[in-house]
């Protein structure tokens, strides 16, 4: 299964959809505009809120939370490393691997991949595709997507 993200150019304050590989709307992100650290919200297309990543405050490297409902789910934190980032997804038995400036990895569980990004070139705006192997693995991939972006997008601001 595959998911297309098509950011807008502007910012994360903006919405953007999630649609699958038929070209139907599948979620709804929306960021928060005034709020300390990012946050963002995934909506289904019923408007249920589904995700909600939020931005923890922490000395060092950047850390989000994951939520379902009031669940959390997994917390994604940038290691701090000298060449090449590295992300560590505590909740979830997931690790990312790959190029995550050229936004082209895996996200692995135990030696299996779960999910690949890679980006679209000559679009307007940044566009991935996100193919899922597991269909019940379809949100959290979503969210790490999500998160990483996010973080990236902080660092080139």
């Amino acid at each position: 299964m595959n998911l297309y993200i098509k950011q807008k150019v502007f910012s994360w304050g903006d919405k953007f959809t999630v649609k699958d590989e038929f070209g139907a709307d599948r979620y709804f992100v929306e960021g928060e505009v005034f709020s300390f650290g990012k946050k963002l919200h995934v909506y289904d297309v019923s408007d249920y809120e589904v995700l909600f990543i939020k931005q923890e405050f922490t000395f060092g490297m950047p850390k989000y939370s994951v939520y379902s409902g009031d669940r959390l789910i997994c917390t994604i934190k940038r290691e701090f490393t000298f060449f090449k980032p590295r992300y560590s997804i505590e909740g979830l038995n997931w690790e990312v691997e790959g190029e995550f400036w050229c936004h082209d990895y895996d996200i692995i569980s135990n030696g299996n991949v779960v999910a690949t990004i890679s980006k679209e070139y000559m679009t307007w705006g940044d566009s991935y595709v996100l193919s899922i192997n597991n269909p019940m693995d379809e949100l959290f991939a979503l969210a790490v997507v999500l998160t990483i972006d996010c973080v990236l997008d902080a660092q080139n601001n």
